[in-house]
């Protein structure tokens, strides 16, 4: 005899519920505004297919939080973009999101499968990192085909096996040569030049059309950051004499009307940059070289006090939405 227990969302599977929720209330609305100028026959209809699966996710939530009887948090709706202004970036730019955004969304799915008990929880993380992976081998598949897509770098296969025989200390960093990067160090790098680049592209479009003043130059701080951290890698492969990392496609409209509003923007900002910490948090668990180690800590810092400066400013202008957190027991024992 089969028993069913009738049990309550646990807090990790609130988490991923919710923080899924935010997430892809933004990406509907960025995808909104593309496909309203998308003229590329073949990107279009892989830009639509990514819009139908973020609102398929979003009805998907609510059912659950509704039978919950739990709140649905007011994320980002049709008030946060004006589909009437001009185009932002350029035609294939939308593709590129695609390709960036299922590679981010393939690996927090997966994470949040296993951070979920309930069975529905998990049967819908799985279904989405799935369909996630599909959209990022679609995606991937057409930026090849359309020559927008830079490949990691080429190395010679090795002939034999090696194990490390010297440690590394900070002396070696500076009196003795620094060892060629490994393969783990090399994908990270590139990974890392990429998501760089990206944001700045998007900080870039964001620049010129936010009209609050404290807003814009918290934005050109965050792009400094970016080309800042681009800038350190690139060199880093250079000094290892392998060629540094071009994004094909990074393209942004001459237009200064927005399409998203300032709270849209800001929490897209956010959202990006906490996503930001976790992929350094990883370069930096796979490093073994000293300079690569010492960069990504400072990085680490620098992006974590952008992050701050930027919650700072949503909770100035009452745009954060706060996650669901545990009773303050001490509040209401009154003590």
């Amino acid at each position: 005899m089969n028993i069913k227990h009738s049990v309550g969302l646990t807090a990790s599977e609130i988490a991923a519920l919710w923080s899924a929720y935010m997430s892809n209330c933004m990406a509907v609305c960025l995808s909104k505004h593309f496909l309203k100028y998308l003229e590329d026959e073949d990107a279009k209809p892989l830009v639509s297919e990514s819009l139908s699966n973020f609102q398929d996710h979003l009805a998907e939530i609510k059912d659950i939080f509704t039978s919950e009887k739990f709140p649905i948090p007011r994320g980002y709706s049709e008030e946060d973009v004006d589909l009437s202004a001009p185009s932002l970036f350029f035609d294939l730019f939308p593709l590129s999101y695609v390709y960036a955004l299922s590679r981010m969304d393939s690996i927090n799915y997966s994470t949040f499968v296993t951070c979920a008990a309930r069975e529905d929880v998990r049967t819908l993380f799985t279904k989405w990192s799935i369909s996630s992976l599909d959209m990022f081998n679609k995606s991937t598949s057409l930026m090849l085909s359309k020559g927008i897509y830079d490949r990691p770098a080429f190395i010679p296969y090795p002939d034999h096996v090696e194990f490390i025989e010297k440690k590394e200390t900070l002396l070696t960093q500076w009196f003795e040569p620094n060892r060629p990067l490994n393969v783990l160090e090399l994908s990270d790098i590139f990974f890392d030049i990429e998501r760089n680049y990206y944001a700045a592209t998007i900080l870039t479009a964001f620049i010129q059309i936010v009209k609050d003043d404290k807003i814009q130059q918290y934005l050109l701080k965050g792009k400094k950051l970016a080309n800042k951290q681009i800038e350190f890698l690139n060199e880093t492969l250079q000094k290892d004499e392998l060629l540094g990392t071009i994004m094909m496609n990074t393209e942004v409209t001459t237009s200064t009307i927005s399409p998203f509003s300032d709270r849209l923007i800001l929490g897209l900002i956010n959202y990006t940059n906490s996503t930001a910490i976790s992929f350094i948090g990883r370069s930096l668990s796979t490093a073994t070289r000293i300079d690569l180690t010492a960069e990504y800590s400072k990085h680490l810092l620098e992006v974590m006090k952008f992050g701050k400066d930027g919650m700072d400013l949503l909770i100035e202008r009452g745009w954060m939405e706060e996650p669901p957190h545990a009773p303050d027991r001490k509040k209401i024992a009154g003590i």
